[in-house]
């Protein structure tokens, strides 16, 4: 859709932004009753990330209607992100050096833009202008469409990850080398 608006953010409005990223969150999950999809543990999840630096969000506009996010940061030395990782993979793989890979945390759109195109002009708009090497993210595994979604992008799958967080499903772990 060419009438979609992106705008981009960093870490220093995250406070503004939060109120609507959490309202498209409530209302995207509103219908869900798994308890890994809880607003207050999204929202303890929002603020750890973008309160990091280098956070970076994209969202989009219809007008003054915001129809989808995307958010991320770079994973920092050593960071926990690997920790649940639950595939055997050289240690090289995962050592992070805190420019290396991007955590491409979060994509939502609201459900009258899906199926538009507008989730992967989200997700080309945050990932443009990185400088890392490569980025990650973590697909549920109960989504296997979605997953075939992002490697329709060019994702590959590493392995499988639990991430160490009370309820967390099974994910799939993948990565996407970064040709900035």
């Amino acid at each position: 859709m060419t009438g979609i608006d992106i705008r981009h953010y960093d870490h220093h409005q995250a406070a503004e932004l939060r109120p609507l990223l959490l309202e498209v969150y409530r209302e995207i999950y509103a219908d869900s009753d798994d308890a890994f999809d809880d607003v207050d543990r999204f929202a303890e999840g929002l603020d750890s990330w973008s309160s990091r630096p280098g956070w970076s969000c994209v969202v989009g506009y219809d007008g003054d209607s915001a129809v989808g996010y995307a958010y991320g940061a770079p994973l920092p030395e050593g960071a926990r992100w690997w920790g649940g990782l639950l595939t055997d993979v050289p240690a090289d793989v995962v050592a992070e050096t805190g420019t290396r890979t991007y955590a491409f945390s979060e994509l939502m759109v609201r459900r009258p833009w899906r199926k538009t195109g507008t989730g992967r002009r989200l997700h080309d708009a945050l990932l443009a202008a990185r400088t890392e090497e490569r980025a990650t993210l973590l697909v549920d595994q109960d989504h296997p469409k979605v997953k075939a979604l992002y490697e329709s992008w060019g994702w590959q799958t590493l392995g499988d990850l639990r991430p160490r967080l009370p309820n967390a499903p099974l994910f799939h772990a993948m990565l996407l080398p970064l040709l900035n």
